[in-house]
């Protein structure tokens, strides 16, 4: 494993995005008036870490893909991750104050703007995927995988069914069974989805594509975990939004089931499954397994 892989390429991935994401908030601005074209480029002009579109990039290179324009599919995803967090973050969700380091959406507009909002990245992300086809030459069969893997991971069947689970979960003990299957839609899903749209784009084997998926099942229940601990531990300085909401919601999470020291030890178990993934499709790139270990060992 190369050091400093994954920085490196969390590095690249940000610059890509953050520029990408300017750009198309500038765009919408102008396409939308008022108080709604406001809030759409607050959303999409948040920093953050960048981990979905980094996992795009490296699973396409992976895969043996080469083209620069695999960055505005790269894009696609990350649309789709701040539509989560712009919903994920109101009052009838975690209601949350705090996301990325500054207030979110709804409490710097109002709750039914910031919904919109969320409503309206959903087909912006969409456009973006098409010009992102359209760039990469992507034959037809490819470009309908492609978005019928994005859109399904996101939706009833994964992000946004991993929601509904979740609240409904809250204040509940579960077994964890049941929280395995609520994160691998919620979170999972999505992470699991960047890795296999990067291979699809690429033109990934069968095989290639089954350890690419493997990976992000695997690496995507690690962030859950991973982010259970952080929120067990961190500040919310750290953390960018606020400290200790799972406990505060009543929610299942790994830490209350294992603790915060077994957690951790079952975030590196996952890290390790996707790994062997990788191996097992032979698959040899230094940047997934190095993103896998950033995963588990962030501190935020």
């Amino acid at each position: 494993m190369a050091e400093g892989a994954a920085e490196a390429l969390l590095a690249e991935a940000q610059s890509i995005a953050e520029h990408h994401l300017l750009e198309l908030a500038a765009r919408l601005r102008r396409e939308v008036s008022g108080q709604l074209g406001e809030a759409l480029q607050y959303a999409l002009g948040t920093s953050g870490k960048r981990i979905r579109p980094a996992l795009v990039l490296a699973s396409y290179r992976a895969a043996g893909g080469q083209a620069a324009a695999i960055a505005r599919l790269a894009v696609a995803v990350e649309v789709i991750h701040t539509y989560s967090l712009v919903h994920d973050d109101l009052p009838c969700m975690d209601d949350d104050a705090r996301r990325r380091g500054r207030p979110t959406t709804h409490v710097t507009f109002d709750v039914a703007t910031a919904t919109r909002v969320g409503y309206l990245l959903v087909p912006v992300a969409v456009e973006v995927l098409c010009e992102a086809a359209d760039e990469l030459r992507l034959p037809g069969s490819i470009r309908q995988a492609v978005a019928r893997t994005l859109l399904a991971a996101s939706g009833i069947r994964g992000m946004v069914g991993g929601q509904w689970l979740d609240l409904d979960a809250e204040g509940r003990a579960l077994e964890a069974a049941e929280l395995t299957a609520i994160h691998a839609r919620k979170t999972g899903a999505l992470i699991e989805a960047a890795c296999v749209v990067g291979g699809l784009a690429a033109g990934a084997s069968p095989v290639l594509l089954a350890g690419l998926a493997g990976f992000g099942r695997e690496i995507g229940l690690a962030f859950q975990v991973a982010d259970d601990v952080l929120d067990a531990t961190a500040t919310t300085a750290q953390l960018g939004k606020t400290a200790g909401r799972d406990a505060s919601l009543g929610k299942s999470t790994y830490v209350r089931f294992l603790g915060v020291d077994r957690a951790r030890a079952e975030a590196i178990r996952l890290a390790d499954a996707a790994v062997r993934s990788l191996d097992q499709a032979g698959i040899v790139d230094p940047a997934l397994p190095s993103l896998a270990r950033y995963i588990v060992n962030r501190q935020s």
